[in-house]
């Protein structure tokens, strides 16, 4: 199965401190890439890297076969979407508004705007003011703008953070269903070890910026049959480390 992005050595610092640690990542097309890590591990440094929003010390990275430079920036970003951090969106404009604006600035058909609210689900809420939306909402509203493009790969970092159970799950089932639908690709950020568990393929974890483990997660679950994916971790990464 094809890689479609590669890292070798990648590596960050700031001033004393590494960020990122000679970092090998191996995503392949199609999956759900899992990527785990205590806070403060390097998750989210690494993904920004991948979007050249933090130009690495050290390293390289390769995304759809081509190393990511500044002359390939933009052919390789046109087929990333993400969602790092919260969204933010303006507030006094609807869901359809604030997608308008994205979607001139991108390029791309209006028909993306209906497709990708449909696929969020939030085609009732479309014309109600983002101010008035509830998180969950303003998350699915992130989500629809990373989709709208339709893009090869898609990068999520914590994008369940601070929804209920029932967001949580929805976000989930979301997630889980744009490789077989659309053929993504989805590397998808959390510190909640149950719901990569049930969503990733493959998994990557990482502790003070070293990869500790990567590969296919069924393949983790059968080195120790008698531990679930917390107590692997732990393993992992530490058992000082507080989740």
């Amino acid at each position: 199965m094809k890689e479609i992005v590669i890292t070798n050595g990648l590596t960050k610092r700031y001033n004393e401190n590494l960020s990122v640690n000679n970092l090998d990542m191996r995503v392949k097309e199609g999956r759900i890439y899992g990527f785990l890590g205590p806070n403060g591990a390097g998750k989210s440094t690494t993904l920004k890297m991948l979007l050249d929003l933090v130009r690495p010390t050290a390293g390289e990275i390769d995304i759809f076969g081509k190393r990511l430079t500044s002359k390939t920036r933009s052919d390789i970003l046109r087929n990333i979407g993400s969602l790092i951090e919260s969204p933010s969106y303006y507030g006094h404009l609807t869901g359809a508004e604030n997608l308008k604006i994205l979607q001139t600035l991108l390029g791309v058909p209006k028909k993306n705007i209906d497709e990708a609210l449909r696929i969020v689900r939030l085609e009732r809420q479309q014309n109600k003011k983002v101010s008035a939306y509830s998180l969950g909402m303003k998350q699915r509203l992130g989500l629809a703008g990373a989709l709208l493009s339709f893009p090869k790969l898609l990068i999520l970092d914590e994008p369940t953070n601070g929804l209920d159970p029932a967001g949580i799950q929805e976000m989930r089932s979301l997630i889980c269903s744009l490789p077989d639908q659309y053929g993504m690709t989805v590397i998808v950020s959390s510190h909640l070890l149950a719901e990569i568990d049930q969503m990733a393929e493959d998994i990557g974890i990482i502790a003070n910026g070293k990869m500790m483990y990567q590969g296919p997660l069924k393949l983790l679950h059968e080195t120790d049959k008698s531990k679930n994916l917390e107590e692997i971790f732990l393993d992992l990464t530490g058992k000082e480390v507080s989740l």
